[in-house]
């Protein structure tokens, strides 16, 4: 590379996918020489996964193209450099969150080189900082997915507004209906984020004290790196959606959620032949035209994929499983206004988010939502039942009585 060039990883997706990088570092700035430590390089891949592998993809792909574009190396990185790109980025939206990862990323890519980390300065963090107090650390919350909706009591209360309940009643009993209603009560069950739900195996089931529930283990997760492995519960409802959609799909063994590829075929009526002698143009007539072919009626095949469903796929399920329920007249008392509102806070995290809030107003205390969603940190929990706590409050309380 040239002093003008900027760092390109050359990290295709399959490499990010099987954690298998190959970096080929070489002349960078001024003519500087960087020397890959291969033994580090192949430390870091063994110790991370696949999605931080990505992540760090996407983080630098965007630093190196805005370097470029400025004319700047990108490696090494100056203090100033990788503050500018912070005000830059900010000034796109991108949010304080997604800031301070992308100066992790940077920060990675210079140990990983044996560069000296140019976002431990005191500049970078005073920049960040100002960030931060201009725009607030809060980040965007999903919306929930709660299993009776918004309800003060999950026990007593009907079902309204968007709820699971009525989600999984407007599933269609094809076989992407029997697959969006198993994946959406295990979702809800577990609190699994996107790539633990698509991770789900048949093996990974097994029999709980209930006969009528299973437990399913987990093998790893975002917060089990070292794999230490959890269990969640399944209940019967989900139990017996797995049933079905297995049944119907033949899946004995693997990956418990696939794509399913939906082929429909339009009816084509009968077709009563004709005599040759009475087709114009005989010397080239064509011999479909003179026989007879029978009415075939519309049908729809499915093929049921061998590889599980890709993380990124379950927030677009989400919103299709919704928009459906919504069509046939599931979510009652939403408007289409409604409706559009709503979908654009649905994401993976959607089920997560509504399971919290469900314990939460069901009076489980905050070690036993930990427990059940497997947060190492209360900060996420608490943070995702804010909104109910300030209902429950003081405050709230004193207004359910003053009625």
């Amino acid at each position: 590379m040239t002093g003008e060039d900027s760092l390109r990883v050359p990290i295709d997706d399959q490499a990010a996918h099987s954690v298998d990088l190959a970096w080929e570092v070489t002349k960078l700035g001024a003519g500087q020489t960087i020397t890959v430590n291969k033994a580090l390089i192949d430390a870091y891949q063994a110790a991370s996964s696949p999605h931080s592998i990505r992540a760090l993809k996407s983080d630098l792909e965007a630093f190196d193209l805005w370097c470029r574009k400025i004319k700047r190396p990108a490696l090494p990185a100056t203090p100033e450099l990788v503050a500018d790109y912070l005000d830059a980025r900010a000034g796109q939206g991108a949010r304080p969150a997604s800031l301070s990862r992308y100066k992790a990323s940077i920060a990675k890519i210079h140990q990983l080189l044996d560069l000296k980390d140019p976002t431990q300065t005191e500049l970078v963090k005073l920049r960040l900082r100002a960030i931060r107090r201009d725009k607030g650390s809060a980040q965007a919350q999903a919306r929930p997915l709660r299993f009776k909706g918004p309800v003060r009591d999950v026990a007593h209360d009907s079902p309204r507004g968007l709820n699971v309940r009525a989600l999984l009643e407007a599933c269609a009993d094809d076989l992407p209906g029997l697959r969006d209603r198993a994946l959406l009560s295990v979702a809800y069950d577990t609190g699994l984020r996107a790539s633990e739900l698509v991770a789900i195996d048949l093996k990974h089931i097994v029999d709980a004290l209930d006969p009528e529930a299973r437990l399913l283990t987990i093998p790893r997760s975002k917060g089990d790196p070292e794999g230490e492995g959890a269990t969640a519960f399944l209940s019967p409802r989900s139990v017996r959606a797995i049933a079905a959609w297995t049944a119907a799909s033949r899946i004995d063994a693997g990956p418990l959620f696939r794509r399913v590829q939906v082929r429909r075929y339009k009816a084509r009526a009968a077709v009563k032949g004709r005599r040759i002698e009475t087709i114009s143009g005989r010397e080239t007539w064509d011999l479909r035209k003179t026989l007879s072919r029978p009415a075939i009626p519309a049908r729809t095949e499915y093929d049921v994929g061998a590889a599980a469903l890709h993380p990124g796929s379950i927030g677009p399920i989400w919103r299709s499983i919704i928009r459906r329920a919504f069509d046939r007249g599931a979510l009652g008392d939403l408007t289409a206004d409604d409706l559009a509102r709503l979908l654009k806070g649905i994401s993976a995290h959607s089920t997560r988010v509504g399971l919290n809030q469900d314990l939460f107003a069901s009076g489980e205390d905050l070690a036993g939502i930990m427990d059940a969603l497997r947060w190492k940190s209360p900060r996420m929990p608490l943070a995702y039942n804010r909104n109910l706590a300030a209902e429950s409050g003081a405050v709230g309380r004193l207004a359910a009585k003053l009625k």
